[in-house]
């Protein structure tokens, strides 16, 4: 098992919702990019909340200023771990990434989605106390969750509402 670590946040003191993965996989540290796998449907999912359909299909660059522009972030919760593979499941010796502190750097914050089950069950245990900010514990976009994609979409879209306020 090797010692992986996660990108760096992408936010805005704008953002009003912020899209929190557990580690990067593989792929996407070997691309130096979030959600970086093919299969994985974060960009259709994350466009959807958006508003953007298109997003999958734009530049990496693009797709981040995109989210940013829609007043989407985007991090994760394990600042690094020994993990052998992408699989959540074999996430050993974690160490968190400090979410309050950059929660009290996004003033207009108003939810935060946790991208599958292992960065829910580690995200509110940390998030626990802030008060005022919706938590949406949200079905994986990995394609080893094999929920359908319109199922996970019906989901993820309840976070709109973030971005309506």
């Amino acid at each position: 098992m090797t010692r992986k670590a996660s990108f760096p946040p992408v936010v805005r003191a704008d953002t009003k919702l912020l899209l929190l993965g557990s580690l990067p996989g593989e792929a996407s540290l070997r691309a130096d990019r979030y959600y970086a796998h093919p299969q994985n449907q974060f960009w259709k999912l994350a466009g959807a909340v958006a508003g953007l359909v298109d997003l999958p299909e734009r530049p990496y660059d693009d797709r981040l200023a995109s989210l940013l522009d829609a007043g989407i972030g985007l991090w994760d919760v394990v600042s690094d771990a020994l993990r052998c593979g992408s699989l959540d499941a074999a996430i050993r010796d974690h160490r968190t990434n400090d979410l309050v502190a950059l929660i009290e750097t996004l003033p207009e914050l108003r939810g935060v989605g946790f991208n599958g089950g292992t960065a829910a069950r580690i995200g509110r245990k940390l998030l626990e106390g802030v008060a005022e900010i919706q938590l949406f514990d949200l079905p994986s976009s990995s394609p080893a969750y094999t929920l359908a994609l319109a199922a996970k979409t019906e989901r993820w879209s309840m976070m709109r509402v973030c971005l309506q306020q």
